[in-house]
């Protein structure tokens, strides 16, 4: 073999032995880039003012139904916090028949929650925007075990912190695609 041919060939294998380096590097540098992409998408929102005032909550209530088809009636619930603060678990009317769980939790910059109902259907309702005031009111996004959106079935909640110590709850409710009954209910945290 000439010299000429072997430093050709050694001079390729050089060349080789870069692109190899360089294609190596190149999908290490890609591989580190989608994991910096995907680390981005699990990051959490910020915090949010609505959320901490749910967190807020934490513990038993008692009150009473204000307004509605069971007016006067005694109301509990308890709020707690769980999934690392992420969310809130309201179980209304505990032990009962008739006990309902609502889990709230951010989505975005909005609060979203899904309404348990001894219904047997599950409304999902959301936020619009800020929710830093005393009233927070979620409206109907959608729900699950659901035939129609004219079946019964939990609408919209507004919660309204008066203080501390003292929530207050309107539920709305539809049938046939129009409003059917709003329950009140006004609740104390038991000390």
């Amino acid at each position: 073999m000439s010299s000429g041919t072997e430093s050709r060939k050694e001079s390729g294998m050089r060349i080789g032995k870069i692109l190899a380096s360089f294609v190596f590097l190149s999908a290490v540098a890609l591989l580190g880039y989608a994991a910096d992409e995907k680390k981005a998408d699990r990051q959490p929102a910020g915090k949010s003012p609505g959320l901490e005032k749910f967190k807020q909550l934490a513990g038993e209530w008692v009150g009473k139904e204000a307004s509605g088809k069971e007016s006067g009636q005694e109301v509990r619930a308890i709020y707690k916090v769980t999934s690392a603060g992420s969310a809130v678990v309201e179980t209304l009317l505990p032990g009962s028949e008739h006990e309902m769980v609502t889990v709230i939790h951010q989505d975005g910059d909005d609060l979203a929650l899904t309404h348990y109902c001894a219904l047997g259907n599950q409304p999902h309702m959301k936020t619009k925007g800020k929710t830093d005031g005393d009233k927070i009111a979620f409206k109907f996004a959608s729900a699950s075990n659901l035939k129609s959106d004219k079946d019964m079935h939990m609408h919209d909640v507004t919660y309204t912190f008066v203080d501390p110590d003292t929530l207050k709850t309107e539920w709305t409710h539809y049938n046939d695609g129009k409003l059917a009954g709003t329950a009140v209910f006004e609740l104390k945290r038991k000390k």
